[in-house]
């Protein structure tokens, strides 16, 4: 038996074991021909881990076994614990995912099993990555659909009193796009629960939960998000620490270091994680433009057909909402400029920008058409009812008093730049994969004040060397990546004088 020792290494997702070369109780070099081992310790807690041979045994003594952050925490025992270590067995459920990419098809039981195994962290990043590229090429509708069921088996189930519950979500893809920020508080106001639990950015600037964080807390726990609901309608959470869904954000953290996004995969985690939070009813947006996430009209008609498909089987009523955009939506890119143009729209100020009210409104209507008591096609007139009076702003400030005050000030971004026009001219389009891309190099969302702010939108027209928008970063060499990528080409398609 090795002491358990916690070491202060981050390494995300991979759960990591350090082992002293020089190990009193067994030789390393005997395990180099296993993947990974398995570390068992009191009452049954088990972990898989890849292994990592240390030198110096200031960081790992003879007598020790080291776990990294994430390792530690999720084994659960205290420091000093004895604990084992054995050659680990490879999940079975990796033979049906190297199956799956031999052309074989999946059954339930199997996805099952790959879903458990994925969310008790048995896989290695690259073996995810193997199963995500088996969803991206060969999973049916039916393979999907066992998909969605299986990640919402697998961690926490919400249940509320309400018949109906409501939702929106939208696929992602077009910076500055929050408009489930404004659809919340409305919704909330008119007195439909809708419990909204959102997801960090994935390969975005800012996902929802990173820009309600500028406002308020996120990580609730499932109790916490009971009351938030029940005292103010509504809530703005982070789903991954309510576990709802847990394997999803397994997967979710291997596409954004792969940088991609699966469409497959997508639908499962988007109904998994609303099927488990308990709704009955969302609408689903889906942009489409030349920039975005989806490109085409085609596309977009594929992927509503799959997400109806999942929606009917699991008994969640979808309303899809198919928009197209040329550009970003609102001015800010990066968690606080997008959180600053989500309150200007909610404090109803003649800045806020007009584009983000109209989808919010539109957005929210739709949501607001499942109450049966509003007469038809009168959703849009009560959502604008609701904003106009300040009436969402009111529930958007009882959410954030509920849910707490957000964990701590961003720093200031203090480099900034201006990208000017290269001519005159008007604006056509805005490219939105490239000044998402610039947002992120200048360091969003983990630098909450770094982004992008367009000071120029389509139709407007702009004269040689005026500026199109900032970009604003917290460090330097971020800084120097972001604008050099802006000063290559801006992303701004202008059509001439």
């Amino acid at each position: 038996m090795l002491k358990l020792k916690s070491i202060g290494i981050n390494t995300y997702q991979e759960n990591l074991v350090l082992i002293a070369r020089s190990c009193q109780n067994f030789r390393p070099e005997e395990y180099q021909a296993y993947k990974k081992v398995e570390v068992e310790g009191p009452g049954g807690r088990r972990l898989l881990a890849t292994l990592a041979v240390v030198d110096d045994e200031s960081i790992v003594a003879r007598d020790e076994i080291g776990l990294t952050k994430a390792a530690f925490r999720r084994l659960g025992l205290a420091e000093g614990t004895p604990v084992g270590i054995a050659p680990a067995i490879p999940p079975r459920s990796l033979e049906a995912v190297r199956a799956k990419i031999s052309g074989h098809a999946y059954d339930e039981a199997a996805v099952r099993a790959i879903v458990r195994d994925i969310a008790a962290h048995r896989y290695a990043e690259m073996e995810i990555a193997e199963f995500l590229i088996s969803a991206a090429r060969y999973f049916s509708p039916e393979e999907v659909l066992a998909l969605t069921r299986a990640m919402a088996d697998a961690g926490n189930k919400l249940h509320w009193p309400a018949r109906i519950v409501v939702d929106k979500h939208c696929i992602g893809g077009i910076p500055g796009n929050r408009t489930s920020m404004i659809v919340v508080p409305i919704v909330a106001a008119h007195g439909l629960p809708i419990p909204k639990t959102s997801s960090r950015a994935i390969t975005s600037a800012a996902g929802t939960a990173d820009t309600m964080e500028m406002l308020a807390r996120v990580d609730l726990d499932s109790e916490e998000m009971k009351r938030v609901v029940r005292d103010c309608g509504g809530c703005l959470v982070w789903g991954g620490h309510v576990n709802l869904s847990p394997a999803d954000d397994v997967l979710i953290s291997v596409e954004r270091r792969l940088g991609i996004n699966i469409a497959e995969q997508m639908v499962a985690s988007i109904l998994s994680k609303n099927f488990a939070a308990g709704s009955t009813h969302m609408v689903l947006d889906i942009p489409v433009g030349p920039t975005a996430k989806v490109r085409s009209q085609e596309e977009a008609l594929r992927m509503r057909k799959l997400f109806e498909f999942v929606g009917d089987k699991i008994g969640l009523a979808l309303d899809v909402v198919i928009s197209k955009t040329i550009e970003p939506v609102g001015r800010g890119i990066g968690p606080a400029l997008e959180a600053r143009d989500v309150m200007a729209v909610l404090a109803r100020e003649a800045a806020a920008p007009r584009d983000l009210r109209e989808r919010g409104l539109l957005l929210a209507g739709r949501v607001l058409e499942f109450d049966s008591t509003l007469r038809g096609g009168s959703g849009y007139a009560r959502a604008r009812e609701l904003l106009d009076s300040g009436a969402a702003l009111a529930a958007m400030r009882r959410i954030m008093a509920a849910q707490g005050p957000p964990p701590q000030a961003p720093r200031p971004a203090l480099l900034q730049k201006d990208v000017v026009a290269p001519a005159d001219g008007t604006v056509e389009a805005i490219d939105c994969y490239r000044t998402g891309r610039i947002a992120r190099l200048a360091g969003a969302p983990m630098d909450k004040q770094a982004g992008v702010d367009l000071f120029k939108k389509a139709g407007d027209r702009v004269e040689k060397g005026e500026p199109l928008y900032r970009v604003y970063s917290c460090i330097a060499s971020d800084f120097g990546f972001a604008t050099d990528m802006a000063l290559e080409d801006s992303g701004y398609r202008l059509s001439p004088a």
